[in-house]
């Protein structure tokens, strides 16, 4: 049987934290030496090189040249691998993840994330299964040659998500991440499976194609109750700004105050992207639905559907750095690039 071949990328996070016997304190293991000495991975069957960062990175410091990073580690590599798995802080996964799922065009081998909530040479870890299932899954391959999941995913406590789909749940429980408006790729119990109908097919005649560039000119705007008109005003305005992820009410209401569609359509007017997503963490954005989603939608505000808010943000990123037309831009926020939203 052939055996296939991983990269393991450790940015940092827990799961690579070991407790300093002198200060108390959490430090970055070696995962090379790691790796060497977990018996389990002797088990997997399955070839697995490491790339450390020099330095890790705290996932609440992660920014996008730090995903372009990334991409190029695994565009450069890319045909020497089956399959990729990212070691990664909890707190911004879901962003790390929804980000490549937009810069790597037409994926077509795993790119799985994960991590822990305990660092993995603690007793209680739930970092040791969530990385072993993990190369599992990256390196779980068809018949026919293909893999089983050529996107970017990810794993944790027993579930396979679609990476740009995903969010974090709890900060403190082994479950930290679920996909609220996507069912899982995988369920991991005794058996690992796998659920092919969710599960994306690219081109497999077409190469991956790598983006590294991201626009960061965008802002999220959580509406509530009380909301200030001037410092909206203020927001709305500032220098540089290109798209606004709009945080709004149910199934996408916001306050009938004549200020705020005034000042949103303005925006909208001098080319700035708005979209308008749920505070939700499930549901669907419907302007149809309300008369105050009717004015929203007059106002030139587009519908988000029933994307997260960090696919929301990480796609306008992607988009904005691509093209310079507000129109183009709407298109396809609008459609479907990465399994990022029911269309």
């Amino acid at each position: 049987m052939l055996q296939r071949k991983i990269l393991l990328l450790y940015t940092g996070g827990t799961i690579g934290m070991d407790r300093n016997p002198q200060t108390g304190a959490l430090e970055p293991l070696d995962f090379n030496n790691l790796v060497a000495n977990m018996p389990e991975m002797e088990q997997i069957g399955t070839a697995i090189d490491v790339y450390q960062f020099d330095k890790p990175i705290d996932s609440s410091d992660m920014r996008p040249d730090t995903w372009a990073k990334l991409v190029r580690i695994i565009d450069s590599r890319y045909e020497q691998y089956d399959g990729f798995v990212i070691l990664h802080g909890t707190d911004t996964m879901a962003y790390t993840a929804s980000a490549l799922s937009f810069m790597l065009e037409n994926l077509t081998k795993p790119v799985v994330l994960t991590g822990s909530q305990l660092p993995i040479v603690q007793l209680r870890t739930d970092g040791k299964e969530n990385l072993v299932t993990s190369i599992e899954i990256a390196s779980a391959y068809k018949p026919d040659g293909t893999p089983v999941v050529p996107e970017v995913c990810i794993y944790f406590s027993g579930k396979l998500l679609r990476g740009n789909r995903s969010t974090k749940q709890n900060a403190d429980g082994f479950n930290a991440f679920d996909s609220f408006n996507y069912p899982h790729l995988c369920d991991a119990g005794v058996n690992i499976t796998f659920h092919p109908h969710h599960i994306l097919t690219p081109d497999f005649t077409k190469p991956m194609t790598p983006h590294y560039e991201m626009d960061t000119q965008v802002m999220v705007l959580s509406l509530f109750p009380g909301i200030e008109e001037k410092l909206v005003r203020h927001a709305l305005k500032a220098e540089g700004l290109r798209a606004v992820v709009m945080r709004s009410f149910g199934s996408g209401n916001a306050p009938q105050q004549p200020w705020l569609i005034e000042t949103l359509k303005q925006a909208t007017e001098r080319g700035i992207v708005i979209i308008n997503i749920s505070q939700c963490v499930e549901g669907f954005v419907a302007m149809e639905r309300y008369d105050t989603g009717y004015q929203l939608k007059d106002a030139g505000v587009i519908s988000g559907r029933d994307s997260t808010v960090e696919a929301a943000v990480t796609k306008l990123m992607h988009l904005l750095a691509r093209y310079d037309d507000p129109q183009r831009i709407h298109q396809l926020m609008s459609e479907s690039i990465a399994g990022e939203i029911t269309v």
